[in-house]
């Protein structure tokens, strides 16, 4: 596998991990960037650019990272709340009052990035054409999502909200600073930081951007063994048409293509993001300490990012899960380099995240989805070549 890019002295466990993937577990394309202390350690990439094409992937290769977006997405309520725009505990009704109804009257803007907001699903699952509605200002996924009774009690227990993360957080930007929420993170996060991210892919920028897709399991004894697979309860959870894990997944019917213009174009903030390795650890860098004179959290930003607000059986995932205002937190469900590590994975592969006791940040970027919603044993490797290297 000839693999570019560059590593730094000491971090070469990465370069092995990251290129044993392609030997061992089947990668097709794929990129893996390192921040240590705000400077960029490891970039490297290989592959295709695309799941089911011959092109190689490029310095300048971006893909879908699905629920990886959920990260990006999660700091934009936290810097309006840094910057004195946002309550945290105000009901989300202040800022949104259609949304007080059908029972969420107490919701508070905290329970939507905790996952506690109770409406994993909606009764009447959206079209493409209502869910990726990105011009409209997901005004009519907002409206659904506002008349929706919630399966919970809101703030009294937790469960993903896979798609509905989406149009939550959408909708409450919109309403507390008049712009859409990718257009702040154009304005606010990526500019400034010149990051290859987008919430909404420009037409300019579609050549860059590679062809996810399914990728076939290794076997076992290709893989040295790590082949996630599902306990019973989580595999009948996906299988019941009337369980809340399938109902979350399926709240877009029919599933789009995710490989569509009209998908990359509309950056739907829980699954829809496009970026580079490079550019999400740069992101989660920066959301550690200055990068290049760029930081984004205050520390007690920083503080409340990954301080656990969930934690226990979820209600969709059908196992143990913790999250912080926003982001996944490390745990047996997704391990991380340690206990104050946050940030996001997303169902298939790639994961990006920071962790504050080491000074460091790492996104993984694939075109080739599995199974798994959390720990791709992909991502895993090249976590543990991380913490050996900065051991």
């Amino acid at each position: 596998m000839d693999v570019q890019g560059t590593v730094d002295p000491g971090f070469e466990p990465v370069r092995d991990a990251f290129t044993r993937n392609f030997e061992q577990r089947g990668e097709r394309g794929a990129a893996v960037a390192v921040y240590r202390d705000g400077r960029k350690v490891v970039d490297l990439w290989a592959g295709t650019r695309d799941v089911d094409g011959p092109a190689p992937w490029a310095v300048d290769t971006a893909q879908v990272v699905r629920s990886v977006t959920k990260g990006v997405a999660a700091a934009v309520p936290l810097l309006l709340h840094q910057r004195g725009q946002l309550d945290l505990d105000a009901p989300v009704g202040t800022y949104w009052p259609e949304y007080k109804a059908a029972g969420k009257e107490r919701t508070l803007v905290r329970h939507l990035l905790a996952h506690r907001a109770g409406v994993p699903v909606l009764d009447a699952p959206l079209t493409p054409g209502e869910a990726l509605d990105a011009a409209g200002g997901f005004e009519r996924a907002a409206a659904a999502l506002a008349a929706q009774a919630p399966a919970w009690e809101p703030g009294t227990a937790h469960g993903y909200h896979a798609h509905t993360y989406s149009w939550l957080l959408a909708a409450l930007v919109r309403r507390v600073t008049g712009r859409p929420i990718g257009r702040w993170v154009a304005e606010e996060i990526a500019r400034p930081l010149g990051l290859d991210l987008w919430l909404g892919l420009p037409g300019e920028e579609a050549h860059r951007v590679g062809r996810i897709g399914p990728l076939e399991e290794p076997p076992a004894s290709a893989s040295g063994g790590l082949v996630l697979r599902p306990k019973r309860s989580v595999a009948e959870a996906y299988r019941d048409a009337d369980s809340l894990t399938r109902r979350a997944f399926a709240v877009i019917d029919p599933a789009p293509d995710e490989n569509a213009p009209e998908y990359r174009a509309a950056g739907l903030p829980g699954s829809g993001g496009i970026g580079t390795a490079r550019a999400l650890a740069r992101f989660y860098a920066a959301l550690l300490g200055p990068v290049d004179g760029h930081r984004l959290f205050a520390p007690a930003t920083l503080a409340m990012a990954r301080s656990e607000e969930s934690a226990g059986p979820d209600r969709v995932l059908v196992v143990a899960t913790r999250f912080g205002l926003g982001y996944m937190l490390h745990g047996p469900a997704s391990p991380l380099l340690g206990p104050g590590s946050f940030g996001h994975p997303g169902r298939g592969g790639s994961l990006a995240f920071a962790d504050p006791e080491s000074g460091t940040a790492l996104a993984y970027v694939t075109n080739g989805m599995r199974k798994g919603v959390t720990a791709d044993p992909r991502a895993q490797a090249l976590v543990r070549a991380v913490a050996k290297a900065t051991a």
